[in-house]
């Protein structure tokens, strides 16, 4: 007998939807049953891809008993953490500050009005390892509640309070300089693993955001030591077992500090993320390996994490068969059986293989020498070696393929998607993919026709052969099988709008650049305080909760408040709105005390920051996209490592008015072709240096 979470459409919610614990969703119906029985909830909040959320399931949540007590004396209710990321990030202080820590499955304890009073994270069935059983928790908990109800309800109003107030606090401004960078650059440094790469000990994490930012520094001012930063741990993160040697994109983290032994699940925000980074380290570098990488995660991404019509699948599970890794690690016999003893041999010279494994008897794959090392061990000509790995990785992938396959969460989150929608556009302009542009536009097409309640956006009355309008263009959050749901976040907002920005620039046409900026009206209207000088997580017509989330902190997806003000500023500069740069440097100024005591957590706004310092290149292009010589100026554009630039196209000046021509920027008051050439114009704080039509030119000037 199917409980309430049977209509639900989070493959996580769907996957406890049998258990015997009678589980609702959050909302009307759990919170009044709640109030009416005068019952506390059992709020369980996790993600499908997490592995030891499936533990507790299948330990506990399975369990007739254990559902026996749940039901006899709590209101149960399950969370996606990544559809409802306002409770998440709620809840999870609530329990970091009850316990100390947190993680998921995330096990809170509230108060019919949702007051958090007792939680915790992983509960066992048994006693074990010093954490109490969970039917001694819950047991221990339902007493608590009704036979000393007053010591609970206070320390949930002094909890509650708690956690209003931090999120309604005003936090420490200062002057916006450049030694809050150089701060910043300084505690990476001593953060930094020189041995394998990375910042900090295990587990270990990618951290785009931070690496982003030190591939900035060193752009903007050539320091070495920064580049070397980023160059070791992404060569070290794409040769170990973090990335996936054969079919390409990278697993959540590491366990140990040198990237050997993931934890096995697939998230689309990380491959989202470190696509793009690989991609800008192959920008400021020119090394094919770094466009290699980017490419395969990208393909990777079209082939196993794509809808029929666009949208992005947001996970791969860790587990398959039961197993965590099962369906990634390889033993000696099972490669010979593929590809032959000679050239299973070589392959497992290059990928580490042996018989005793390096993962429960097995092994995951990785490159810990390079190829001249293992060729000379091989005493075989690198090219041999070379011609080996080429024929045998889709061999062994495809023999891969007839495994159990791990679960895939196939809901489409429109935050995420604005991640690999902005990493699909900027690779297909980088690397001249047509493809990758299809992508991103069809990903594009795919959010704003379902992802938005109607009226349409401006996308829907281009498309039409309508004209330029204005005003708010809201967002949902979640998509699946034909049904959208829930108030988009700021994060939502924020990441779509950075990737129609990238997605303007890969295509040059105006419509998605018109519906960046009325989704930005809807941030400034929705979600931004006069009062704290920023942007809460949860717009003003949002659901009422204990408190309003407002989280500057980078976690494994950068904060919407720091990708926001870097959007403000990009958009600022093209459309002339001092309203929009006022915006942007407030926020800044909200966190320039964390930037300076916390920067590990703050990557994202120390790149808004950096941009904002940088004094960022205005670059107007003037020209037929069908022609060589437009082309040709756009790749002296696109080809280095920029970060800091704002692009703006048209085809000359006559175009200007047309309902697909840009709309007006003070980037191209008084810009045309010269002598019927394509032409470009480089400019700071609108003023100008020379046009140009020679290539080469122009990448002098953007020196």
């Amino acid at each position: 007998m199917p409980n309430h979470l049977i209509h639900e459409t989070s493959p996580y919610l769907l996957q406890h939807a049998h258990n015997p614990v009678e589980w609702y969703a959050w909302g009307p119906e759990a919170l009044s049953r709640a109030k009416a029985e005068d019952k506390p909830i059992l709020l369980s909040i996790g993600y499908s891809a997490c592995h030891w959320c499936h533990v507790m399931e299948h330990e506990s949540f399975e369990d007739e008993e254990t559902a026996r007590v749940m039901n006899a004396h709590f209101v149960s209710i399950k969370v996606d953490r990544e559809e409802r990321p306002d409770l998440d990030a709620i809840y999870m202080q609530a329990v970091q500050a009850i316990s100390g820590h947190g993680g998921w499955p995330m096990t809170m304890f509230l108060t019919p009005d949702g007051q958090p009073f007792y939680g915790g994270t992983y509960y066992p069935p048994e006693p074990r390892h010093g954490m109490p059983a969970f039917t001694q928790v819950l047991q221990s908990v339902a007493q608590a509640y009704h036979q000393r109800r007053g010591d609970v309800l206070k320390s949930a109003g002094e909890l509650t309070r708690q956690l209003a107030a931090q999120a309604n606090a005003n936090l420490k401004r200062e002057e916006l300089i450049g030694t809050i960078i150089a701060d910043a650059v300084a505690a990476f440094e001593a953060q930094y693993d020189r041995a394998q790469g990375g910042f900090g000990g295990a587990p270990k994490f990618p951290q785009p955001m931070n690496l982003e930012f030190l591939l900035r520094i060193y752009q903007r001012t050539r320091y070495p030591a920064a580049l070397a930063m980023v160059e070791k741990t992404l060569q070290a993160m794409a040769r170990g077992g973090l990335y996936d040697q054969l079919g390409g994109g990278f697993h959540r983290y590491s366990v140990d500090a040198h990237w050997l032994v993931p934890h096995f699940e697939k998230m689309l925000y990380d491959n989202a993320q470190l696509a793009r980074l690989y991609l800008h380290a192959y920008q400021a570098t020119g090394k094919a390996f770094y466009a290699r990488i980017a490419t395969e995660t990208l393909d990777y991404v079209l082939r196993e994490m794509t809808h029929p019509q666009g949208g992005f699948y947001s996970t791969q599970d860790a587990d398959s068969e039961g197993e965590e890794g099962k369906f990634y690690v390889w033993s000696p016999a099972e490669i010979t059986a593929v590809l032959g003893a000679e050239d299973a041999r070589i392959f497992a010279a290059y990928y580490d293989v042996d018989a005793r494994g390096n993962f429960e008897g097995k092994t995951i794959l990785n490159v810990p020498r390079d190829e001249e090392a293992v060729a000379q061990s091989l005493k075989i000509p690198a090219e041999r070696l070379r011609a080996v790995i080429a024929e045998a990785r889709p061999r062994l992938y495809a023999a891969r393929e007839q495994r159990v396959h791990p679960g895939r969460d196939e809901k489409v989150l429109t935050a995420w998607n604005g991640l690999m929608l902005a990493a699909f556009a900027e690779a297909a302009r980088v690397l001249d993919r047509d493809d990758y542009r299809e992508a991103a536009v069809r990903n594009a097409e795919f959010l704003l026709e379902n992802l938005t309640p109607r009226p349409p956006l401006l996308t829907d009355v281009v498309r039409r052969g309508g004209a330029e309008g204005g005003g708010e263009a809201r967002l949902l959050r979640s998509w699946k099988d034909g049904k959208a749901k829930l108030n988009g976040y700021l994060e939502d907002y924020a990441n779509l709008i950075d990737g129609l920005l990238a997605l303007y620039e890969a295509t040059f046409e105006a419509r998605w650049l018109l519906d960046a900026r009325r989704l930005t009206e809807t941030i400034i209207a929705q979600f931004w305080s006069d009062e704290l000088g920023g942007f809460y997580d949860t717009g003003n017509d949002h659901e009422s909760l204990i408190a309003r989330p407002r989280d500057v902190f980078d976690n494994a997806t950068p904060s919407g408040g720091a990708v926001a003000a870097l959007a403000l500023q990009r958009l600022a500069v093209m459309f002339g709105e001092v309203d929009y740069a006022r915006r942007a440097v407030e926020s800044l100024k909200g966190v320039s005390a964390l930037m300076k005591r916390y920067p590990h957590g703050l990557g994202q706004w120390l790149n808004a920051l950096d941009f904002y310092l940088s004094h960022p290149k205005e670059i107007a292009v003037v020209g037929d996209l069908a022609q060589a010589d437009t082309r040709a100026l756009l790749a002296a554009v696109f080809g280095p490592y920029l970060p800091n630039k704002v692009v703006i196209h048209q085809a000359d000046a006559s175009a200007r008015g047309s309902a697909m021509a840009m709309p007006t920027s003070p980037l191209l008051e008084g810009k045309d072709r010269i002598e019927g050439r394509a032409t470009a114009y480089v400019c700071e704080n609108y003023t100008c240096q020379s046009p140009v039509t020679d290539p080469r030119e122009l990448a002098a000037q953007l020196e």
